[in-house]
């Protein structure tokens, strides 16, 4: 069993955003990204399943040819291969933990 306390790893830069693995298995990743208002993730493409919650903050999710504004725990689903990103747009910092598995 693993506990992870986000309140302790949730920090930012002004120039970049702040990413932490929190865990890195074969069958799970589970990432934190931290961004400053105005930062973004640019849209990209990975081959494997991918949700993204929203722990802190507002902003824009990109997934395909989608934009959605989300805020405070709102999960975000992402098929294989579909471009997903995001951007902190809305004055605000934003908090993101992405999950991805492997597509079996």
């Amino acid at each position: 069993m693993e506990v992870i306390d986000l309140k302790k790893l949730i920090k930012f830069y002004p120039d970049k955003i702040s990413r932490e693995m929190l865990s890195d298995k074969p069958e799970m990743r589970v990432a934190l990204m931290c961004l400053e208002a105005g930062q973004a993730l640019q849209p990209h493409k990975a081959p494997l399943r991918l949700m993204m919650y929203c722990v802190e903050g507002k902003g824009t999710f990109i997934v395909g040819d989608e934009e959605i504004v989300a805020d405070e725990k709102t999960a975000i689903l992402c098929d294989p291969l579909v471009p997903h990103g995001f951007r902190a747009d809305k004055g605000e910092r934003l908090v993101v933990m992405a999950v991805v598995t492997p597509v079996e």
